[in-house]
């Protein structure tokens, strides 16, 4: 079973990206072949300096590795390394339907929040595709929001073989039944985890880098603490239980009590039951909370950030897993690409 997933390197990494993927990543390692790669070419989108973007790629090279990805078990490379995936991305742009395109959910999104729509942004999910299906993934490990990105990349394989694979059969993609031939890309499938698929930030929208709500891994301990202290609560008097969060929040937010969730999420199950019982039954504050829950993230991360710290002392080791990454990448991925060409008469 091989496994890929990626994260952009367009800003510092932050809780979400742990809880909603990277934990998942470091526990897949165990389970299959992982490819693991850091898209700093998807990061151009947004990160125009070139000195900030060779940073935050190394930035977020080494919080793979303090958080436990054993290079030696899993494939840990930079995109840009494995040229084939440019490649491949413009092959399989010629079958990527434009309307496919303008309803991409992830352009949509980026759009109404004020990026520029240019080329890059709109033409993301196809570089995304390239990603997946250079490596012949199996599973893809992706948050709720990101389920579209799988289906485009299945739907475009799909595109590429019956155009260019005689004998291709949608429905045999394998090519199991006599006289069925196999696809040259390989449909992969969406592996959901289903009890952290969102993180809410500071103010309940998901957090991410572009809404400015996260909490840092790897940030300045007296920022940290400012970004927890400031999580968004009402006014619920300490003696009165607090409120619940609501099944269907309002519009633009994924929780509308934060604190409880990342509460929920960070503590161990019998640490929580204990602040789950005070908060219904009330006589604590929001302050006493965000205490716990600093305390919670200085026990979770407390080990990956003094790793993180020594890893940043050695850039030439760092440098060095991420080369022979890519050497091992591009073996396959030159492999994949060798079909491709000889499908679509390029030399």
């Amino acid at each position: 079973m091989r496994i890929l997933s990626g994260v952009q390197s367009s800003g510092r990494l932050h809780i979400g990206n742990y809880y909603g993927a990277l934990r998942q990543f470091v526990q897949l390692q165990d389970e299959g072949e992982g490819y693991y790669f850091i898209a700093n070419l998807h990061a151009l989108t947004t990160v125009r300096d070139p000195k900030a973007a060779l940073a935050l790629t190394r930035e977020a090279a080494m919080a793979y590795l303090s958080l436990g990805l054993d290079p030696k078990k899993a494939v840990l490379f930079r995109q840009s390394d494995v040229r084939e995936v440019l490649e491949l991305y413009w092959i399989l742009g010629t079958v990527t339907p434009h309307a496919h395109l303008e309803r991409a959910h992830s352009y949509k999104d980026k759009v109404a929040k004020g990026i520029s729509p240019d080329f890059g942004l709109f033409a993301y999910p196809v570089l995304m595709a390239a990603d997946i299906l250079l490596y012949s993934a199996d599973f893809v490990p992706v948050g709720k929001d990101q389920i579209q990105h799988i289906e485009f990349a299945r739907d475009w394989a799909v595109k590429f073989n019956t155009q260019y694979v005689p004998g291709y059969d949608p429905a045999d993609p394998e090519g199991k039944e006599r006289g069925h031939a196999p696809g040259i890309l390989k449909l992969p499938s969406a592996r959901i985890q289903e009890t952290t698929q969102t993180v809410p930030g500071v103010d309940g929208q998901k957090m991410s880098k572009s809404y400015g709500n996260t909490i840092e891994m790897f940030g300045d301990e007296k920022e940290i603490k400012k970004r927890i202290m400031s999580i968004k609560t009402d006014s619920t008097p300490v003696d009165a239980p607090k409120p619940l969060p609501t099944q269907s929040p309002p519009p633009g937010l994924v929780s509308d009590a934060p604190l409880y969730d990342l509460l929920k999420l960070m503590l161990p199950e019998s640490e929580f039951a204990e602040v789950d019982a005070t908060w219904r039954a009330g006589g604590k504050g929001y302050g006493d909370y965000k205490k716990k829950l600093l305390e919670a993230y200085h026990a979770a991360f407390g080990p990956a950030r003094q790793r993180y710290a020594e890893l940043a002392a050695d850039p030439g080791e760092v440098e060095r897993i991420l080369q022979d990454g890519a050497s091992r990448a591009r073996a396959e991925a030159s492999r994949l690409m060798d079909q491709v060409r000889k499908a679509v008469g390029v030399p």
